[in-house]
């Protein structure tokens, strides 16, 4: 009887951690529905991807962010009557799982099937993966869409990587800063480099013409996103200088699996900088066995020293753009993510305390997942207001607080900096309006409060709200709710 194939023990490998990206991703996903709740652009993108797929309009409209997510959202929400914010979120949660598997073919092309393994490994359990896996938001899809794109470029496959890099452009705009290993990757190959670029250019036109067409609309929304994070944003008035304020995001991501990382970064720094040859004799010199110089720096490998070239440009040309931001949020680090793990799993004999260190992230990320599982603040409260609040009651609501319609509301401005103070956070400057109600949360107010000198008239406003007027609700963490404290008063 003949004996049944082996499997594959790489095949084992990425089924393994496809299962564990999906443990930590499916769970979850319907937090605080059926109220975005997760991520304020979840209600700025699901809306607006319906409506491509159901009022006969492919324009979003909106350009803060380019079309290929709108596109691909307006597809899944063809069958629903209304926005479904479940959907979009397993349609991320997908890609998500998806940029896992991609990570994996970036280690294991550039590296080996060990590097593989570290690359699948960091990305799957990465806490700011594993968050926006679970948001119907732009990033892990420009994640996804990067790693493929560095994959392609890896393995030699130029055209298939421009094309990949339109998408990730698409995606969102900081995508196009993969032209950078593209050129690299493509120098000399002029054809080759010019088929590229243009199958670039034509992905990103194809999946987000609208921005193109709407050319002077869409540099508007674009330079003013880029104003607000460079001026910054509410909660990060203390943080570190923004070079120390990034590594700590991918540090609350990745836990001290980045000292390996940084470590994989410099060597591949290192084989760049030092020729070939200079380095082999000098390992050579000094006594040490060539075994031992291949383990470490991989200079044996063309491929290797390819995979330096197109992922350490990548990771220097991204990081160098966000100096400029002064809004240090941890999406931004989110790129660097499948990067950091494929050059971690570069210094093999490290294989297997890299493995062991990504534990750590691990429990964070499943930490993060239970959260998700409990009953937002926000749900209690917005039941509360179903039944208490009188229809025609007119709200003063700020960002982040649960819907109340269809009663009337007066939208409160987000503090932050570079931003004017909004006039109508006064109680009497309210009553005058002729608001009755005034609705507030920790998502806004605490991260006010805990920087008081920079916002006086804000902070002020929740000493006003407490002190000259009647609180009706106050709901708050604990027991089986997560979230942000969500409170109501009565002015009127």
């Amino acid at each position: 009887m003949r004996a049944l194939p082996r499997p594959d023990s790489r095949w084992l490998a990425l089924a393994g951690l496809l299962a564990l990206a999906a443990a930590l991703r499916i769970p979850g996903l319907r937090y605080g529905l059926p109220f975005p709740l997760l991520n304020p652009d979840e209600e700025s993108i699901v809306p607006r991807a319906w409506a491509m797929g159901h009022d006969g309009g492919l324009d979003p409209g909106w350009y803060d962010y380019p079309s290929f997510l709108f596109d691909l959202l307006a597809v899944f929400q063809l069958p629903f009557d209304a926005p479904s914010y479940e959907m979009a979120r397993t349609i991320a949660a997908a890609v998500g799982i998806v940029g896992v598997a991609a990570a994996w073919w970036l280690g294991r092309a550039a590296y080996g099937d060990a590097a593989g393994l570290v690359a699948g490994a960091a990305c799957a359990v990465a806490t700011v993966h594993v968050a926006y896996s679970h948001m119907a938001v732009t990033d892990v899809l420009l994640a996804s869409g990067v790693t493929l794109a560095l994959a392609l470029l890896v393995t030699e496959r130029l055209e298939w990587a421009g094309l990949a890099v339109g998408l990730a452009a698409s995606a969102k705009y900081p995508g196009a800063l993969l032209l950078v290993p593209l050129l690299l990757s493509g120098w000399r190959q002029w054809r080759r480099l010019t088929v590229a670029t243009v199958l670039a250019a034509a992905a990103f036109a194809l999946t987000s013409p609208f921005v193109l067409l709407n050319a002077g609309a869409a540099w508007d929304d674009i330079a003013r996103v880029q104003r607000l994070a460079r001026a910054g944003w509410l909660g990060f008035e203390d943080d570190h200088p923004t070079p120390i304020a990034f590594l700590d995001r991918l540090w609350e991501s990745l836990g001290p699996f980045l000292l390996l990382a940084l470590a994989g970064l410099a060597l591949a720094l290192g084989n760049l900088v030092f020729q070939e040859h200079k380095l082999s004799r000098r390992v050579r010199d000094i006594g040490l066995a060539r075994r031992a110089g291949n383990l470490v720096f991989q200079e044996h490998k063309p491929r290797a020293r390819r995979a330096d070239l197109v992922l350490a440009s990548f990771a220097l040309v991204y990081f160098v753009q966000l100096l400029a931001l002064e809004a240090h949020f941890d999406r931004y680090v989110l790129p660097l993510v499948p990067v950091l793990g494929a050059l971690a799993g570069r210094i093999r004999p490290l294989v297997p305390a890299a493995l062991v260190l990504l534990l750590v992230p691990l429990a964070w990320s499943a930490s993060q997942v239970r959260e998700l599982t409990r009953t937002d603040t926000r749900v209690v409260a917005h039941a509360w207001i179903e039944d208490n609040l009188p229809l025609d009651a007119v709200v003063a609501v700020e960002s982040s607080a649960p819907p109340v319609d269809p009663r009337t509301t007066i939208r409160l401005e987000l503090p932050g900096p570079g931003r004017e103070t909004d006039p109508k956070r006064d109680v009497e400057e309210l009553r005058g309006r002729g608001v009755g109600y005034v609705l507030v949360t920790g998502a806004v107010a605490d991260r006010v409060l805990a920087s008081t000198k920079h916002y006086p008239h804000e902070s002020r406003f929740y000493v006003q709200l407490e002190e000259e007027t009647q609180r009706l609700l106050r709901v708050g963490p604990g027991g089986e709710l997560v979230g942000p404290w969500v409170a109501l008063y009565r002015i009127g």
